[in-house]
Parts: C-alpha cells; structure tokens; sequence
C-alpha cells in the first residue's frame, strides 16, 4: 500500500483568490483562540496538503507535481477575488528610520527631535488619506508624500515627522499613556529588540468600537495596502507587548494629559474673538472640507468666513437652529478635534443627511414600557451595528438589553459617565438615526 505524502504549503498572503483566503481562515479558525487562533491569528497558518498517489513510486519530482496541483486547485475554487478580507495580521517588516523620499534625498540629517504642532484631526485625516490611497505595502518604496510605505513610516506621516522613524525610534516622539487613556491619534506600539524584523508593529488608534474596550478602530499599513478596521486591543497577536504611546507635538492640551479635547469655551469665538483657539478652529475646519469658505487665511481673529465653515459642519451633522448657529460647542469641539463625525460635504453633493425622525420623548424608554418607539430604536441600533446585547428581538418591550445597546451606542461617541446611561435622549436619538 502506497504511504500518503505529506506537503507543507504556506498560502501567499497577498493572494486575494477565493482558494487562498479560504484556507488562511480554515487554518487560523482550526487552532484554539488560546494557542493562536481566530481571531487572534498571526497571519496565515501553515496548512497540510494531501498528496495521494496510488500505484507509483513517489520520486521527488512526483511530489513537486503533486503540490503544484494542490496549489492550482486552491486558485481553483474561484474566480479572484478584489473584496476579499486582509489576513488579521500579516507580516510587516519595515526599514530604518532614515531622511524622506529615501536614501539619497537631499534632506539633511537630524540630530535632535523636531516635533510639529497637530491636532488629533489633523492625525486622523492624514491617516485617512493613506486609506482612502490604498497605498500598497513597502518598506523599500516611498510614497509621493516622501514616507515609507511601511507600518513606521505610516506613523511618520500621521504625526507629521521630519523623517521617516521606526518602531525603535517612534516612542522617542510620544508620551507613555496608559490604554485607558487612548484618544484618536494615539499608537499603539510593539518594537521587538531582540529580532526588530519579526512582530514589531505600529497601529494609530482610531476611537473604541465597543463600550466594553475590547475592540477599536485601528489605522495601520499592513500588506496588502493600507487599512482601516476593527481590530481586538491591543492587537491580534502580542496584545500583552503592545505600548500606548500620544504624539509630544499634539496641539489643543498637554501630551498624555488628555486634554486635548477640552472646549475652550463660547467666549473664545464669535465677533471681536482674537486668539490662538479661532486659528485652530480654523485649521481643523479646512482639514474637514471647509477651505472654501476662506478666502486667505485662517487666522486669530474671528470672521465671517470661521462663522461660514463652523455653520457647514454643523449642519453637515444634521444639527439645525441654534445647534447649527456657526459658533463651535462643546459638541462641535470634540468633533473636530477627534477627527469624528461628518466631514463638510463637496460642492453640489448636498449639505446635510436626511433628517432624523422626531424624538418621542424620554418617558416611553423606561423599565415597563412597551411601545412602538421602543422596537424603532432596537432596530436602529441593530442596524447601526448596536445590537449585540439583544438574544432575540428587538421587540416593542423595554428592557436591559435595549439599555445598554443604547450605553455602547452612547460610549462610541465618547460620552461617559451620565452622558451615557443608557437611556435615550434628544441628542442619542438623533445622532442614531442621523
């Protein structure tokens, strides 16, 4: 009897085939999330292939033949595939930190740390522009933008350094905080000095994506390209090595103080307002989409054009009447300096989203109540990716899965302490159904 042989095959990671990705999740679900499985998987893990040959003699050039057919009926089992999901966490090695654009630039070489003023905002749309790029994965190539289009070098850009750092280096431009801590903009950073190759990683926290903290939205240049996605805290693999880190040069409050997202108060904006605060509100409003509302610059003393762009985006969050009266909130603050809600829209694409239906009132969202209202919002927050508490239904009766639906809902907007409760009010509701 013929003995089978067996022959490891390593799936290529950048391969976006059906076949492929098929067996990257065979292979990461087949081990337990405590030995390195789903979702906690590290890559692609090594798959058997079967070669069965009966009747011959197996010669070394046979199990060649045999595993080349293996991978041929992978590819097989599908057409390609552009929308197939990214491996949870492939290799990345990068390059060291060197000057921009790459060895041979002209840029001088620096000694001592420079660090450039910017907001969480400015952070998190630089980030975004990578993304929205999908800017290939390299540590050797640089992109227009004179960065390295590895994990560091992606980091780099974000923070607005003078050169592209490392995950060696990085820390060197940030203040050690603690993971509750984590605001949009901070990294989250592994650097392995034993084997720097092998693991180190650096991802740019983009806000919790659910109330308990166990997952966020993580910008970070990984292979194939660019991305942005729910990813476990810290990370998939080496969660326990993983460094919080926030950028020295963050403007709006002190490094590691978390105060960058304080409203400075009404009476630093509007006529006669002439200070530091109207140039940043300013700033953060064109990264945003409101640059044509100023003719030149913007600057410390409040005009027209400041009331125009802060009216866009408010009303670009489908705020009206005095909500959307061109003078910056508290709201309107945190938006803008997290880098959250809806930019202003483009010239001739609209000004606002649809409106959000009337706010029922607070009475019908109590322990005993059962009501139309009650199952409208359950099936708004199932469909805003809110309904995880639910075990069936949503249904017309109130109860304690609704309530913290409704407090995760509350917590990704940042809101905490009675600000997130549970129980809706005129503003949960209409940013739910916004």
């Amino acid at each position: 009897m013929t003995v089978p042989v067996f022959e490891e095959y390593e799936p290529a990671v950048d391969c976006t085939c059906a076949g492929c990705a098929a067996q990257r999740r065979t292979a990461a679900r087949a081990l337990s999330t405590r030995h390195g499985g789903h979702p906690a998987a590290h890559g692609a893990r090594r798959a058997l292939v079967l070669v069965t040959a009966a009747g011959v003699v197996l010669s070394s050039g046979a199990a060649e033949a045999a595993t080349a057919t293996g991978r041929a009926a992978g590819h097989a089992a599908g057409p390609a595939r552009t929308d197939a999901p990214p491996d949870p966490e492939p290799a990345t090695p990068q390059g060291e930190k060197g000057p921009l654009n790459g060895a041979g630039s002209s840029d001088p070489p620096s000694s001592a740390l420079t660090l450039r003023g910017a907001t969480r905002a400015d952070i998190i749309n630089r980030a975004k522009v990578w993304v929205s790029a999908q800017v290939p994965y390299s540590m050797k190539k640089y992109w227009s933008d004179g960065y390295r289009q590895d994990c560091s070098g992606f980091v780099s850009m974000a923070w607005n350094l003078p050169r592209n750092e490392w995950t060696g280096s990085l820390d060197q431009y940030g203040t050690r905080i603690s993971r509750e801590k984590l605001q949009p903009g901070d990294i989250l950073l592994f650097h392995n000095p034993a084997d720097p190759s092998k693991g180190s990683h650096v991802t740019i926290f983009g806000g919790w994506t659910d109330y308990r903290h166990t997952h966020y939205t993580a910008y970070e240049q990984a292979r194939p390209r660019t991305r942005k996605q729910a990813t476990p805290m810290a990370y998939w693999n080496n969660s326990d090595r993983y460094v919080a880190y926030r950028y020295r040069g963050l403007t709006g409050g002190a490094a590691g103080s978390g105060s960058a997202t304080s409203f400075p108060g009404a009476g630093k904006f509007g006529p006669g307002a002439n200070n530091k605060y109207v140039t940043q509100l300013g700033k953060m409003l064109v990264s945003r989409g409101g640059k044509r509302s100023y003719a030149q610059g913007p600057g410390p003393r409040w005009g027209e054009a400041d009331r125009r762009a802060t009216q866009a985006f408010q009303k670009a969050q489908g705020w009206k009447g005095k909500e959307a009266d061109g003078i910056p909130g508290p709201h309107t603050w945190r938006y803008l300096v997290t880098g959250t809600g809806r930019s202003i829209p483009a010239a001739g694409t609209g000004s606002s989203p649809s409106t959000a239906p009337a706010f029922p009132g607070r009475g019908y969202f109590k322990p005993g109540q059962s009501n139309s209202h009650v199952a409208r919002l359950g099936k708004q927050l199932v469909k805003r990716g809110y309904g995880k508490r639910y075990l069936s239904g949503p249904g017309p009766r109130w109860t304690e899965a609704d309530r913290r639906n409704v407090e995760a809902f509350q917590r990704s907007l940042g809101w905490r302490g009675s600000a997130a409760d549970g129980y809706p009010g005129p503003e949960t509701w209409r940013r739910l159904f916004a």
